[in-house]
């Protein structure tokens, strides 16, 4: 047996860690060819504010949480092992709870130390998620008329919303705040967009939520909308396109 100190062991060793050192790098260089066919094979999710293109945000995020920490409405989930490749990544589910931008500042793209969150996207100022949709009208309460009386999501209901009439810093539980509507507007009325949803007629049947261009896709629509499943949905990424 060579003794630690001798030179053929210490050559030998020096060898061993160059080949690790070069089969370390391939790996590395072959995995990062693969983001782009990974990335397909992960559930589409809506990410924090600022996320920048799938492929890049998979592949700069370094999974550290901290956008998740700084949250004010524990918006912010890292993605569980049914994620595949994607396991670790930040992601918002909406319906359970929304991002309301109760930080104002969007805390999350302060926080995020890779770039992976970022105001700028395409040299624009900009924190777009995704854009609502009316997934389905047939069921809007607006629409059929009625309105709206109780705790939006149930006593049991956990999301948290900012109620600037209420105290503007400080996210408070939706069921701790009951609605009472003669016409539900729920979408309209919690928005934190201005000019984002209003409330329309619909060729003299009713009224719909209609979305408009400065929707940026924070979800709170779909969150507070009593109606299970809800009527309004946000399409992850989705950008506005002119008609």
């Amino acid at each position: 047996m060579l003794s630690k100190s001798s030179p053929r062991y210490k050559a030998s060793r020096r060898r061993f860690l160059r080949t690790v050192g070069l089969f370390i790098g391939v790996m590395g260089t072959s995995l990062a060819t693969l983001l782009p066919v990974i990335a397909k094979f992960i559930p589409p999710r809506l990410r924090p504010p600022g996320a920048i293109d799938e492929t890049d945000f998979l592949a700069s995020c370094i999974k550290c949480g901290q956008c998740v920490q700084v949250c004010p409405v524990e918006a912010i989930f890292l993605a569980e092992l049914d994620e595949g490749m994607g396991v670790g990544v930040p992601y918002i589910n909406a319906r359970l709870q929304a991002c309301d931008f109760s930080c104002d500042a969007v805390q999350c793209i302060l926080a995020c130390p890779t770039g992976s969150l970022s105001s700028k996207i395409n040299k624009k100022e900009e924190v777009r998620m995704g854009l609502a949709r009316v997934a389905k009208p047939e069921a809007c309460l607006a629409k059929l008329g009625l309105g709206f009386k109780g705790q939006a999501r149930g006593a049991n209901f956990t999301g948290l919303l900012r109620y600037a009439e209420i105290d503007r810093w400080n996210p408070i539980p939706i069921r701790d705040h009951p609605y009472d509507l003669e016409l539900c507007d729920l979408c309209v009325r919690e928005c934190p967009i201005e000019g984002a949803i209003t409330l329309q007629d619909i060729d003299g049947n009713g009224k719909l939520p209609v979305i408009h261009k400065s929707c940026v896709g924070c979800g709170v629509c779909e969150m507070i909308c009593p109606v299970e499943p809800a009527v309004i949905v946000i399409d992850e990424r989705k950008i506005w396109e002119e008609v």
